[in-house]
């Protein structure tokens, strides 16, 4: 029986599950326990497709309490199977994957960071921060949350913010994290209650995703109750919010990087930004892995696991691993350029078709950080000395003083320390 590695996972952060995998023998798939439970450890394209076949793995009962009650909330569509996933998958999808909508977003976050921005000369900034409230601001009006002001907003990034931060971790963080999710499920729960009592039945499509959450029903024809569609409305919500991540990776990854930035700002050759986009999904760390349950009667790598059995897809260690790309540990911006990175390759947000499990705000996530890539790429700006170190052991991690910056400091170039990789070590 293998050893339990909680404390592990606790110390390694995004190396424990490549280090699980580096340890074993090759005999069928890796295995560990996790909070005293057994796991198996699947990795590579073909595992990816493995998992997220429902023939194989079941969401329901696989994200422990204290991750639904930070991060996805009770009831929400990451924790379906079958008919009742797919019909609610509908709702995400059809916001979140159409063209306009996600162009539209897009444009609305640039149109809040030069907002943002463009108010802060000479000022320092901590852009982690900044992003945050942008893409709060972004989606409040793009998804017509009612009832929330400047302050509310500002309240509403910093608990999106809370969610993410605290989902991973026991003590404080996670506590901030719990009370930020009642927080904002009782906003929003109190907002849809209103809006069914204050309106008669829809006779068109809905015009926003407020609207669609409200409105929407399930296999049986019934409405979401009020608390489900709370927490579906906080699964748009905050995502987006938390492509403040990836914007402040994007900025750690050109701060010394003047041709790039050059690049960037005109998106030349066409296609620079949302390369530049992939690879800072790929090479930066945000979620280390995900899990699902075993069905009955699975086999994998010709070994019998029994059902219920935890199921983890390496999702850190395959997008650095060498078999499926060259110098994984070394950021390439156009690594991507003229062509779509392989949908079972590249999974920081998950893999498997859109319909199943993968994350249904992947386009979105693109859209947005490429628009903001090429705003910050345009954006005069300077680094003060910091520690720009991405501590591999903290998950979710960031830059330790979450980059801060001058705006409009009159640079031509960003002025920093050495390129590091996430690890903290000099690329």
């Amino acid at each position: 029986m293998p050893f339990d590695s909680t404390l592990s996972l606790l110390l390694r952060g995004y190396t424990w599950l490549p280090r699980v995998r580096g340890g074993h023998d090759g005999s069928g798939p890796a295995s560990t326990r996790l909070l005293g439970k057994p796991v198996r450890v699947l990795h590579g394209t073909d595992a990816v497709a493995f998992f997220y076949d429902e023939r194989h793995a079941r969401r329901e009962g696989a994200l422990p309490g204290p991750v639904l009650d930070t991060l996805f909330g009770r009831g929400a569509v990451h924790t379906l199977d079958g008919a009742e996933h797919r019909a609610r998958k509908a709702l995400f999808l059809s916001w979140l994957t159409e063209p306009r909508a996600v162009r539209a977003l897009a444009a609305r976050v640039t149109e809040e960071f030069r907002r943002e921005f463009g108010r802060l000369p000479g000022r320092e900034v901590v852009l982690f921060d900044a992003c945050a409230l942008v893409l709060a601001r972004a989606v409040r009006d793009w998804a017509g949350l009612p009832g929330y002001d400047d302050a509310g907003t500002e309240r509403l990034a910093r608990d999106c913010v809370a969610m993410v931060d605290g989902f991973a971790t026991p003590g404080p963080r996670h506590l901030r994290a719990r009370r930020a999710r009642s927080r904002q499920e009782a906003l929003l729960r109190r907002a849809v209650v209103a809006a069914r009592e204050g309106r008669a039945e829809a006779s068109g499509p809905p015009r926003t995703p407020f609207e669609a959450v409200v409105a929407h029903r399930g296999p049986d024809g019934g409405l979401l109750d009020p608390a489900t569609a709370a927490v579906e409305l906080l699964n748009i919500v905050r995502p987006t919010v938390a492509i403040t991540w990836f914007a402040t990776f994007a900025a750690h990854a050109m701060r010394d990087g003047a041709a790039l930035r050059r690049r960037l700002a005109e998106d030349e050759p066409a296609g620079s930004a949302t390369s530049f986009a992939h690879e800072v999904r790929r090479f930066y760390p945000f979620f280390p892995f995900v899990g699902a349950l075993a069905t009955d009667g699975l086999t994998v790598g010709g070994e019998r696991v029994p059902p219920g059995t935890m199921l983890l897809l390496d999702v850190y260690g395959q997008n650095h691993d060498p078999a499926l790309w060259d110098e994984p540990f070394r950021f390439v911006p156009d690594r991507f350029l003229g062509a779509s990175p392989h949908s079972d390759a590249l999974i920081p947000q998950g893999g498997g078709p859109r319909e199943g499990h993968r994350c249904p705000g992947e386009d979105i996530t693109v859209a947005v950080l490429s628009a903001l890539a090429r705003e910050l790429a345009r954006l005069d700006f300077t680094v003060p000395d910091q520690d720009l170190r991405i501590p591999l052991d903290r998950i979710p991690t960031r830059p330790r003083d979450g980059l801060r910056l001058v705006v409009g400091a009159g640079a031509d170039t960003v002025r920093s320390g050495p390129r590091r990789s996430p690890g903290g070590h000099r690329a």
